[in-house]
């Protein structure tokens, strides 16, 4: 796997695959009660903040504007869309793992010639799983308040948590096992762990 593509797995985070809509926004102006921490939220993971932040790049985007609510709907709009292909890329990293595990056993067990396939389709996976984090990431800020209650959401951020640091550590140890032989197993472990858990929060997510 290259090196090059190792950076993009840096900007994991916790990402989600939940659209919303216009008729959401309108919900919450139902008989003129505007809850302000909806519609200019104030919390907002760092990855947003540098974009939707009172700092980032639209600062000041929700500020105390008369024309608040219709940027809240372009953003949820942008939202949806964003996390529409946030799951299209998750399903898309999911084969290319299972396309890469197949290879990659039969490299295990001496075909070498497919070195350079496995590699390749590394790099797609390394790709399209940082394709997937960035529309996760940086989406506009949610219209819902969340509580601390164990939800399929947060679920899904903690298997994110498990199979970003799967993936940091297959492309780590991909990077070694020229030089010790015996990182095999445990570059396939960190594999499996990536590919199981990455297909654990895209089951979870729809319940």
């Amino acid at each position: 796997m290259l090196k090059g593509y190792f950076v993009l797995l840096c900007i994991g985070c916790l990402p989600t695959v939940y659209g919303q809509n216009d008729s959401l926004l309108q919900t919450l102006l139902v008989d003129e009660k505007i809850d302000n921490q909806l519609l200019a939220p104030s919390k907002m993971l760092f990855t947003q903040q540098f974009i939707w932040g009172s700092k980032g790049i639209f600062k000041n985007r929700y500020g105390g504007t008369q024309d608040l609510i219709e940027k809240r709907k372009i953003d949820l709009k942008i939202r949806r869309k964003m996390l529409q292909l946030h799951q299209i890329g998750g399903f898309v990293t999911l084969g290319g793992m299972i396309a890469q595990g197949i290879v990659g056993s039969q490299l295990y067990n001496g075909s070498y010639q497919l070195k350079e396939t496995h590699e390749k389709l590394g790099m797609a996976v390394n790709l399209s799983y940082g394709f997937t984090a960035i529309n996760g990431l940086f989406t506009p800020p949610s219209s819902f308040k969340r509580d601390k209650k164990l939800t399929s959401i947060r679920l899904h951020k903690w298997l994110a948590v498990a199979h970003l640091s799967g993936m940091l550590a297959t492309n780590i140890l991909a990077t070694q096992i020229d030089k010790n032989y015996s990182l095999k197993p445990y570059h396939r472990a960190a594999a499996y762990t990536s590919f199981f858990s990455l297909a654990a929060a895209m089951v979870v997510i729809k319940f």
